[in-house]
């Protein structure tokens, strides 16, 4: 073979190679670039999973869960699914909160972050949160300064305040059970803002603090702490104990007899709780921040349903705030056609729930001033069952958000945003 006969077919064959590698590179590119718009939105989940909070935990988890299932068969967000990173924050430990958030917002790359039940984590991880510009959901953690003097532009809040419920049980127990009241408290932010809601709504309407004790949270023991609350002599023994140390307390309450010579009340309950009390200490009177027997409400039959498939057992409101937390993103990332964290806070405020994410009388609705979901609140009284077996607690009253909750004037919100 001559040399050039040899020379036009390697540059024949060059070409050709070039030629198909060209068009490779046309073929391929598209789907790249597709691949890339096809990776998941992820949502960080930062919540107790052991420890005293796990059943509340657990419980958001099962809300954010089922939420994306319906959110990934409705389209996902932007077109994309969605996935869940999960990570324990523990029950008690702040530090390991906080590296989880910064492990989720900087590691795994979410575009929103849910939790905490635990005020001082929710507060913790709330400054993560706002300085790598991430868009927050606060779940479950209570104390004030959430929404109040340490709101940021980033974080909103689908429980309540702890003013707004003692708002909405303060004048029911003044009425019904007297005017003297003894505090067993949580020692840490949500027990503490929670008594001091309680104390300014009673003395509004005449009561009074016949004592109290801070009690350290993961406590077994109660006896000296309801001892010193018999020798007060109140109207009321205030229960401020959440999650296994409310079980602890009022278990060990009625073993002493308290519940025949005082009336046992609080503001927050949680089924959980009242699933893990024997029934004679079902007592009390409480506030629901939402509650699976709801006759008439549209969609709340099919949402219990949905969730009893999945569980066996009915929804708590804990299973509520994780659902109302995760449909909250995809709701304001497809309005806005955006996953931008600022773009979306400043759209959050003012953004009506739609009722089949509601699930509750009234609209809800996050108010732009501090971030607070305004919600209905449900005051009532524990019982050992209703009809149904899992029927604990009877509503006596349902109270609209509007009328409890602080003006954002009152709440020490002072919102920054970037420029």
């Amino acid at each position: 073979m001559s040399a050039d006969i040899l020379s036009r077919r390697l540059q024949r064959r060059s070409l050709l190679k070039a030629g198909l590698l060209v068009g490779a590179a046309q073929v391929t590119a598209p789907f790249l670039i597709k691949a890339r718009g096809e990776e998941p939105v992820r949502i960080g989940f930062n919540d107790p999973l052991t420890g005293v909070y796990a059943a509340l935990g657990k419980n958001e988890r099962l809300g954010c869960e089922y939420a994306i299932d319906q959110i990934n068969a409705k389209g996902g967000i932007l077109g994309r699914q969605v996935q869940l990173l999960v990570e324990d924050s523990t029950s008690t430990d702040t530090g390991t909160a906080v590296q989880k958030a910064r492990k989720l917002i900087e590691r795994d790359k979410v575009d929103f972050l849910l939790g905490n039940v635990n005020s001082a984590m929710a507060l913790a991880t709330a400054q993560v949160s706002n300085e790598l510009k991430t868009l927050q959901i606060v779940t479950g953690g209570h104390t004030d300064a959430v929404t109040g003097k340490d709101c940021h532009w980033n974080v909103y809040r689908v429980c309540n305040t702890t003013q707004m419920e003692a708002n909405a049980v303060a004048a029911s127990l003044i009425k019904n059970a007297g005017k003297s009241w003894y505090y067993l408290t949580p020692d840490y932010a949500y027990g503490h803002t929670l008594q001091a809601g309680l104390e300014k709504a009673a003395a509004k309407l005449g009561g009074s603090k016949a004592g109290g004790d801070l009690v350290p949270l993961g406590t077994t023991d109660f006896s000296a702490y309801l001892i010193k609350a018999q020798s007060a002599n109140p109207d009321v023994i205030i229960f401020l104990t959440a999650g296994d140390d409310a079980v602890n307390s009022l278990k060990q309450a009625v073993q002493f007899g308290l519940d025949k010579r005082f009336h046992i009340a609080g503001a927050q309950q949680e089924l959980e709780v009242l699933e893990g009390l024997p029934p004679e200490a079902r007592i009390g009177t409480w506030v629901f921040e939402w509650y699976w027997n709801q006759p008439g409400v549209p969609h709340v039959d099919r949402f219990v349903a949905d969730i009893k498939r999945r569980t066996a057992k009915v929804p708590t409101a804990r299973t509520w705030f994780g659902y109302v937390a995760a449909w909250t993103c995809a709701l304001i990332a497809n309005q806005e056609k955006n996953l931008d964290g600022l773009k979306l806070a400043r759209a959050l405020g003012d953004f009506k729930l739609p009722p089949e994410v509601a699930l509750m009388p009234n609209v809800p609705f996050y108010r732009g001033g501090d971030h607070q979901l305004i919600p209905s609140l449900y005051v009532g009284h524990a019982m050992a069952h209703g009809n149904d077996q899992e029927d604990l607690f009877k509503v006596d009253e349902v109270v609209s958000g509007a009328d409890v909750a602080p003006p954002v004037a009152d709440t020490g919100c002072n919102l920054t945003w970037p420029s």
